[in-house]
C-alpha cells in the first residue's frame, strides 16, 4: 500500500511538514511516497491508496502550481473514488487563509469522490502551520500521515 505525498514548498516550511506526514504513513506501515509538485505525476494516483496533498498558503488558496496539478487530475474524474486523502498547509501569518486553502485542496478530493477524514480531536480539516513548522506542528503532521494510512489499511485489508 502507498500513500502519495504532493507539495509545493517555496521557503521550505511545507517541505519540513510534507517530510513529517510521511514519517507519520511510514511509521504507520504504509509506504510514503513524497514528492514535490514539480515531481509528481498525477499517473501515480492510479497506484496508490490515498494522497495528501500540501500548499502553502497564497492569497487564502493553495498555490497555482497545486492548482494546475490538480486541475489536470480530470483525466482520472470518476475513477479515483477509493483513495483516501488529506491536505496541510503553511501560512505566513495567522488568519491568512489557513483552512481555507486546506479546504479548498480537499474540496478537489471530494469532488473526486475521494474519502476524507476529519479530526474530532483538534486540526479538525488539517494540519496547518504559521511559518516553520515547530514541534506540535510536526508531531499533528506525523498524526495525520498515520491518521490517513490507518483509513488506508481498513479500506485496503
Amino acid at each position: 500500500m502507498k500513500i502519495l505525498i504532493v507539495y509545493d514548498s517555496r521557503t521550505g516550511n511545507t517541505g519540513l511538514m510534507a517530510e513529517a506526514v510521511a514519517q507519520g504513513v511510514n511509521d504507520s506501515g504504509v509506504e510514503a511516497v513524497l514528492k514535490t509538485v514539480d515531481e509528481a505525476s498525477i499517473d501515480e494516483l492510479t497506484q496508490v491508496q490515498g494522497v495528501i496533498f500540501g500548499s502553502p498558503v497564497y492569497y487564502g488558496l493553495p498555490t497555482g502550481k497545486i492548482k494546475t496539478w490538480i486541475d489536470e487530475t480530470v483525466k482520472y474524474h470518476g475513477k479515483l473514488t477509493q483513495l483516501v486523502a488529506g491536505a496541510f498547509c503553511s501560512a505566513g501569518g495567522t488568519h491568512t487563509g489557513s483552512e481555507t486553502t486546506i479546504l479548498a485542496l480537499l474540496e478537489a478530493c471530494l469532488v473526486h469522490g475521494m474519502i476524507v477524514q476529519g479530526n474530532p480531536q483538534g486540526s479538525h480539516y488539517g494540519i496547518a502551520s504559521v511559518g516553520a513548522p515547530g514541534e506540535k506542528e510536526i508531531e499533528n503532521c506525523k498524526k495525520l500521515g498515520a491518521r490517513v494510512a490507518e483509513l488506508v489499511k481498513k479500506l485496503n485489508p
